[in-house]
């Protein structure tokens, strides 16, 4: 569970305040610019930044609150806490979306299930969430997110690091004058897939064209990461359409390393010439 960040913020000659969103309390809801607002101290600690909170109101000479922040803060979390009805295809939020980033702060750590496993309201989910709700169609006091969206993003997320991390250890790469050798490092990488897959049933329920489906699915996230220049997902996407070629070619009765070789035995006689950033081969 992510740490919530407190604000002790001072706006001079008016108060001093406690606050987990500084743009929400101060500027949006208060009507600050954030230069007339200075930040005195911030701590993930809740008890200390309550009870600084009452000594600083007292040494500045402002009116001291009768209920410390913490105090006020778990009552509201109670009041706000909102059942999230999840179903196969949506988790759908009770709330108005104009509302929604307040109550999702307000149940930081709050849990549920869907058939796409458990999700959390942390500080990455909620930027998610409010990037990608739709407001029901049925009524504005409601919205939600699909869950396989949802879902598959943070997988992702999660992965981009492990990928990215991975493929700078076992490659020394060479920017500056593009050389294209690594260092070599032996693995069953292919035949792990396959092991992988085989226990998982893909090979006896799964078949080419099902793959071929993934493989086009996964070109169209690769399309993406390109066009963003997102490196670790075009990392992390070219892995998975290797993953799901060498599922196909197991399916289609041979291997990915058979069909590697038979590529090979071809373009490695192949003469030509660049044209414009494209090998264009010489014809026979």
């Amino acid at each position: 569970m992510d740490k919530i960040n407190y604000y002790l913020y001072h706006i001079p000659g008016k108060k001093i305040g406690v606050t987990r969103d500084l743009i929400s309390r101060v500027v949006d809801q208060q009507g600050y610019d954030l230069d007339e607002v200075e930040v005195l101290e911030q701590s993930t600690d809740i008890d200390y930044i309550s009870d600084r909170e009452l000594e600083l109101q007292q040494s500045y000479g402002y009116r001291v609150d009768r209920q410390k922040y913490k105090d006020l803060y778990i009552n509201k979390i109670k009041s706000n806490t909102m059942y999230i009805n999840a179903t196969e295809q949506t988790s759908t939020f009770p709330c108005p979306a104009t509302k929604l980033k307040g109550r999702l702060m307000d149940n930081m750590g709050k849990t549920w299930e869907t058939t796409h496993g458990t999700f959390e309201i942390n500080n990455d989910t909620i930027k998610w969430i409010m990037e990608n709700v739709t407001t029901s169609q049925y009524t504005m006091e409601r919205c939600y997110i699909y869950n396989k969206a949802f879902a598959k993003y943070f997988q992702v997320k999660e992965q981009k690091d492990v990928y990215q991390a991975y493929y700078d250890t076992i490659s020394k790469r060479v920017k500056s004058n593009g050389n294209w050798r690594y260092d070599r490092v032996d693995s069953d990488r292919f035949q792990k897939i396959r092991d992988w897959a085989g226990e998982r049933g893909l090979y006896t329920k799964g078949d080419k064209k099902t793959q071929f489906c993934k493989l086009m699915e996964e070109a169209g996230e690769l399309g993406r990461a390109v066009l963003k220049d997102e490196q670790p997902e075009f990392i992390y996407v070219i892995g998975d359409m290797v993953v799901v070629l060498t599922n196909m070619a197991h399916l289609g009765g041979t291997t990915i390393e058979e069909c590697i070789d038979a590529a090979y035995k071809v373009i490695s006689k192949r003469t030509g010439k660049m044209v414009n950033g494209t090998f264009v081969k010489d014809e026979k």
